[in-house]
């Protein structure tokens, strides 16, 4: 089980932090990514971490400004935002994947939180 947390209202400009919390003894194997939804559109990578945090991937439209970690001893995942802009407004999803690389296609990832709202305001 994967659930999201920290989403908001924030003004363009400002810093958000997303937790991903998840659930059972093998958290540590799974690959962690974090995708988002804004209304009319599809789906999107936005950041993943390999087992140990120790390797990442980012969509260009965050480079530089999100930065994706992990803690395995809490089983918890994160997503800090900064510089956030207006078209950073989407559901944003915490999804686990067994593998060693964290896929950029949500269909390779066998489990997904409900999603937190990250509203920013221009």
């Amino acid at each position: 089980q994967v659930v999201e947390s920290g989403g908001g209202l924030v003004q363009a400009g400002g810093s958000l932090r997303l937790s991903c919390a998840a659930s059972g003894r093998t958290y540590s194997r799974y690959v962690m990514g974090w995708f988002r939804q804004a209304p009319g559109k599809e789906r999107e990578f936005v950041a993943g971490t390999t087992w140990n945090g120790g390797s990442t991937r980012y969509a260009d439209f965050v480079k530089g400004r999100f930065t994706i970690s992990r803690d395995n001893a809490k089983n918890m995942a994160s997503l800090q935002m900064n510089s956030l802009k207006s078209e950073d407004t989407a559901v944003y999803y915490c999804a686990a994947a067994f593998g060693l690389v964290p896929p950029t296609d949500g269909n390779d990832y066998g489990y997904w939180g409900r999603g937190t709202q990250v509203t920013v305001s221009s």
